[in-house]
């Protein structure tokens, strides 16, 4: 199947098939800063060196994602939101490789 290029629906110019735009790249980057300067730090979310050593350990335990491949993260199934004691829950705590936790939030972030 042959894909063709496009028009980006922004500045009208050429795009190969499957990239993205330099301006919708740039208008990403954007976005991601505001939101960035909003989000309090990983380690006033509770991401500490305490978090570190319990999510390595529960990684040596569920070493695999749900897809198979090799489990790289700890996600939390039920979002925290702060609260301390759904953050520690290991009952709501998940394996994932990058990808699949990327492609999930993502899907989440898109939905609220």
């Amino acid at each position: 199947m042959t894909t063709f290029p496009r028009l980006c629906v922004r500045c009208n110019k050429t795009v190969p098939a499957k990239e993205q735009c330099a301006c919708q790249r740039q208008l990403k980057r954007e976005r991601n800063q505001r939101h960035d300067r909003n989000r309090p730090t990983a380690s006033q979310r509770g991401y500490t060196h305490q978090w570190r050593k319990a999510s390595k350990h529960f990684l040596e335990m569920h070493q695999h994602c749900q897809c198979g491949q090799r489990a790289t993260l700890v996600d939390h199934v039920i979002a925290h939101k702060g609260d301390t004691n759904l953050f520690w829950d290991r009952s709501n705590w998940q394996p994932l490789c990058t990808r699949c936790h990327n492609k999930h939030k993502q899907r989440l972030e898109r939905s609220q």
